[in-house]
């Protein structure tokens, strides 16, 4: 069963659905055959590379909200991810363009990494206060991954892995994908949002049961594919 997960790296909500699918996840009895794929998503693809002003600025400003607005959005959601045992720190959130964030992601993929750098990427974005624009930050975050310094200089002087991030822009909107986090399983199921982690284990259920459905085993030459049984009218004699 494969899952793909359509995220941005500078979406709170983000961070809070993927502890509550990881932890779905873990309870799954058939998790061993669970593929998962990270796919890249930009709810700013107009940020500039880098934003000279804090989150609440930058939300005040090009979004229109209220700062009291975006003051009590950032309580409520810093109490859910607290729930997921997230500390996130919006005072100290860097405001840049995640998209050479998602090239790393791609990167890192190749390498077997994807989820440890989708990880660290959120992680240090909302609980660390690092800047996932920057270079330095970047090439630090490679290095610990295990990629080679030769990589990690390749993507920074050319546009490596930019098509196949546009290309996850292309297949999420084909999709009607319009927010994240947004989970496909099998291109068949699709869930919006951080939902409870009872609602992804209900459809990790559902999906697997569809795709593996029970079959009635006929024992041959019995000429009859059941055996005796008890019902609700009582039991066969």
């Amino acid at each position: 069963m494969k899952i793909e997960i359509w995220s941005d790296v500078a979406c709170p909500w983000c961070y809070i659905g993927k502890r509550r699918f990881e932890t779905a996840l873990a309870a799954f009895p058939h998790r061993d055959s669970v593929e998962v794929q990270w796919r890249s998503y930009q709810l700013d693809p107009t940020l500039p590379e880098h934003y000279d002003g804090t989150e609440l600025e930058y939300l005040s400003t090009r979004k229109g909200l209220a700062p009291g607005q975006i003051s009590g959005m950032f309580e409520h959601v810093a109490a859910q991810a607290k729930g997921e045992g997230l500390n996130y720190r919006f005072d100290d959130v860097v405001v840049a363009n995640s998209f050479t964030a998602h090239r790393m992601i791609h990167l890192a993929a190749t390498h077997g990494q994807q989820d440890a750098a989708k990880e660290r990427l959120l992680s240090d974005h909302f609980e660390h206060g690092k800047d996932i624009g920057s270079r330095e930050y970047l090439t630090s975050l490679g290095l610990d991954l295990g990629i080679g310094a030769g990589e990690l200089a390749e993507l920074f002087s050319t546009d490596k892995y930019a098509d196949a991030v546009r290309q996850d822009f292309e297949e999420g909107r084909a999709l009607g994908i319009n927010g994240v986090p947004f989970f496909v399983i099998d291109r068949k199921y699709g869930l919006s949002g951080a939902q409870a982690a009872e609602t992804f284990s209900e459809a990790l259920e559902q999906a697997w049961q569809e795709s593996h459905p029970l079959i009635m085993v006929n024992t041959a030459g019995s000429g009859d594919a059941t055996g005796e049984v008890c019902g609700p009218e009582g039991c066969v004699v």
